[in-house]
């Protein structure tokens, strides 16, 4: 029994019902998406100002913001349907995931991780193999990009200089009455292929750079001396951050195709079409438009968002155990 408290066992918890966990992700994940989309939202809104033409340069566009009569509000420009999209988004995103991964842990023990000796977790989530990772990662976001479809597209559109609407319900109600519904989920296609992608690879180098961060913590120094203890946040802040880089600079084509199609719908027309006609007019870098600014807002905003999920999740698994062994 002493030895499991040095070891990385993949298991399921099964002391706390399911009922009662569920709501707690849900609103970890809520949590932890309003505050990366709050923090981050000028990030965003430079993104979506540089993806819509090859012709937006960075500093020019920061510079035009900055030098307006009110360069706070336009920085924050979009903030309310970001919160929206990124802090519900994040919120079924997290409860997928999670309800997924202990699936998936529960129905097939091959899908689990090899446990690490010596190697203490920095989560309390299922250790899911490389494959199961990839995969759950995936789907859960491009389900919960679905649901949040909508909202994302209304959000680009009025970030965006391209359009003039005063108010989001007014962008609403434009979108509606000149595409239908149907414009309300533009780009859709472009946004599946660009997030399950993302979201499985990220996944993927998270659970791995954790692993390999809490084995480097866990080495000895070269003259023998005992490794300094080093919190499960930094693990997972650094992890966060290094795996949505990467990540985030393999899909990036994917992310600049979806703006444009979510901007310009009737121009562009659909995914392969929107990729021929940018590389036409603006050659292959339009596929790598923002791609900087958006690497360090994903890095951020990831590294954040998991972070505060995971302690706050691991905070409340450890009173939940804490109060059922009470309860004993």
């Amino acid at each position: 029994m002493s030895n499991n408290s040095t070891l990385t066992v993949p298991q399921v918890k099964t002391s706390t019902s399911k009922t009662s966990k569920t709501p707690f992700h849900f609103a970890a994940g809520l949590c932890s998406g309003l505050t990366s989309s709050i923090l981050l939202q000028p990030a965003d809104l430079l993104k979506t100002r540089v993806q819509q033409s090859q012709g937006a340069a960075l500093l020019p566009t920061l510079k035009a913001i900055i030098s307006s009569p009110n360069p706070i509000r336009g920085l924050w420009r979009g903030t309310l349907p970001s919160a929206l999209r990124t802090g519900f988004g994040s919120a079924l995103y997290f409860t997928s995931l999670n309800a997924l991964r202990q699936a998936v842990a529960q129905s097939n023990p091959m899908a689990l991780a090899s446990p690490v000796a010596s190697v203490r977790s920095s989560s309390v989530l299922p250790k899911l193999s490389n494959t199961a990772n990839l995969a759950t990662g995936a789907v859960a976001r491009v389900a919960a990009g679905f649901v949040m479809m909508p909202v994302t597209v209304i959000k680009v559109r009025y970030e965006s200089d391209y359009y003039a609407y005063r108010s989001l319900v007014g962008a609403g109600r434009d979108i509606v009455r000149t595409e239908g519904l149907r414009g309300l989920f533009a780009g859709f296609g472009a946004t599946a292929a660009r997030d399950a992608p993302y979201a499985g690879l990220y996944v993927l180098f998270y659970e791995q750079l954790k692993r390999r961060f809490a084995l480097m913590a866990a080495q000895p120094s070269n003259n023998g001396d005992t490794p300094n203890a080093v919190s499960s946040s930094s693990i997972n802040f650094v992890s966060g951050g290094a795996a949505a880089g990467m990540a985030t600079a393999i899909t990036n084509p994917f992310d600049a195709v979806k703006t444009r199609l979510q901007l310009m719908p009737a121009k562009y027309g659909n995914m392969l079409h929107a990729t021929r006609l940018m590389i036409h007019e603006d050659g292959l870098r339009s596929l790598f438009g923002g791609l900087g600014i958006r690497m360090a807002r994903k890095a951020i905003s990831s590294a954040l968002a998991w972070t505060v999920y995971e302690e706050l999740i691991l905070r409340a698994e450890k009173r939940w155990e804490t109060n059922s062994q009470i309860g004993l």
